[in-house]
C-alpha cells in the first residue's frame, strides 16, 4: 500500500484565470483582473464598468468548462513533479467541476502527460477527501489546493491529511495569503515536490506531527 496525493488542477497543475480572462474579453467584452483573489469581483463589463452578478459569473465559468479548456497551459514543472511523486505514491486529481467535465479533464491532462484518476466535486473538498482517504487505507495523505476554503474544509473533515497551499499563477499568488488551515505554502512545484516527499518519507499522518515539523 502506498501513500496518497490528492491534488487540485486549476492554478495548481494548469493555469486557468489568465486564459479565462482572455476568453471573457474576446467573447463577452469584459475585463478580468487576474490579481484579484475573488473571481466574482474580478470581472467588469467594458461598456459600463459594472460587475456581473454571481449567476452570470457561474454562467461564464460553465461556458469556459469544458468548451474552452484547450486554452489552458501547464504550470512549470507540474508534470515532471507528479511523475516523480507517482513513483512512490498514488495520485488522485480532485477538481471542482461538474461531472460533465470529467472526461474532458482526463483528456486535457493526458495531453500534458498527466494520467491519473480524476474525480469531480462541487463545494467543499473535505468530504470527498475523507472518502478518498478511507477508501485508500494508507495513513499518509497529502492534499494540494490553491483555495483556502478547501484547506479549511479538509482540516475539518480529514485533519490527519497534510495540507499544502499552492497558488501557481504568479499574478495571483501575491494577493492570496497563506491559508491558516494549511501546513505550508509553496507555489513552485520543485520545492513542493521535496515537501510532499518529506511527508511521505516521515510516514506519519498530520495529526501525529507538530505544525512546525509539518
Amino acid at each position: 500500500m502506498r501513500p496518497l496525493l490528492i491534488c487540485d488542477c486549476d492554478e495548481v497543475l494548469l493555469h486557468m484565470v489568465r486564459h479565462f480572462g482572455d476568453w471573457v474579453g474576446e467573447r463577452h467584452d469584459m475585463d478580468f483582473t487576474v490579481g484579484s483573489p475573488e473571481i466574482f469581483s474580478s470581472l467588469r463589463h467594458r461598456a459600463t464598468g459594472e460587475a456581473p452578478g454571481r449567476e452570470k459569473v457561474w454562467e461564464l465559468l460553465d461556458g469556459f468548462f469544458p468548451h474552452e479548456m484547450g486554452r489552458q497551459t501547464l504550470v512549470p514543472h507540474a508534470a515532471e513533479s507528479l511523475a516523480v511523486i507517482a513513483e512512490l505514491a498514488d495520485v488522485v486529481i480532485l477538481t471542482n467541476l461538474g461531472d460533465q467535465c470529467r472526461e474532458p479533464r482526463i483528456e486535457q491532462l493526458a495531453r500534458f502527460g498527466i494520467e491519473h484518476r480524476v474525480e469531480c466535486n462541487r463545494g467543499g473538498k473535505g468530504d470527498p477527501v475523507a472518502t478518498l482517504v478511507a477508501e485508500h487505507g494508507h495513513p499518509v495523505t497529502v492534499f494540494v489546493d490553491d483555495l483556502p476554503v478547501h484547506h479549511e474544509s479538509v482540516a475539518a473533515h480529514a485533519p490527519e491529511v497534510h495540507r499544502l497551499h499552492m497558488v501557481s499563477e504568479p499574478e495571483l499568488a501575491p494577493h492570496i495569503p497563506l491559508s491558516p488551515h494549511a501546513h505550508a505554502r509553496i507555489d513552485d512545484w520543485r520545492d513542493a515536490t521535496r515537501w510532499i516527499i518529506g511527508r511521505f518519507t516521515a510516514s506519519l499522518p498530520a495529526t501525529d506531527l507538530t505544525r512546525a515539523e509539518a
